[in-house]
């Protein structure tokens, strides 16, 4: 049996795959090819061992909690300032979609990039990058607060054993 420490790393790993395939199948209508194939057995085992970590009883239950866990794990990675742009366009990846994925895709991210340009600017005023800064603190709070309101909505249909489960996954405070 693996320990504990490791089935938290994996059931952890299992919702952010679910979150980061979720928004990559969302995006792409294009039919799976071998990589989305092996993402998505990936995805499926990580998810079954989620569920067994979580003592998931049966698919009604899962059904309820899935897309709160989704949720949670993409508003949690938001407010970290992650998730802007897909794994295919970071590593230059060639599909169709490029010109549109290379724009954030949030507003965390959209605000993390709008400061970077300032700061690429040698010349930059101190006041533009006062704003730039703002808005990046003032999408960072939305995303926190955003986050906490889906935390919430997931520990109304966890049980207690399975809330305490998420809190030591980090998923929940």
């Amino acid at each position: 049996m693996a320990s504990r420490k490791g089935l938290t790393i994996l059931a952890l790993g299992a919702v952010v795959a679910l979150g980061f395939v979720a928004e990559v199948m969302s995006q792409d209508s294009r039919p799976a090819d071998e990589g989305q194939a092996r993402m998505e057995r990936f995805r499926q085992q990580l998810t079954d061992r989620l569920k067994q970590s979580l003592g998931v009883a049966n698919d009604e239950e899962w059904k309820a909690l899935q897309p709160r866990l989704e949720k949670v794990t993409a508003l949690r990675a938001q407010s970290m300032g992650f998730g802007g742009r897909t794994r295919g366009n970071r590593r230059g990846g060639d599909n169709n979609n490029n010109a549109r994925n290379a724009e954030p895709q949030n507003d965390v991210a959209k605000a993390s990039a709008d400061l970077q340009k300032v700061l690429q600017n040698a010349d930059a005023k101190p006041q533009e990058i006062k704003t730039a800064l703002d808005a990046l603190r003032a999408a960072r709070a939305k995303a926190r607060d955003d986050l906490a309101k889906a935390q919430k909505e997931l520990q109304e249909v966890l049980t207690l054993r399975q809330e305490a489960q998420l809190v030591s996954m980090g998923m929940l405070e």
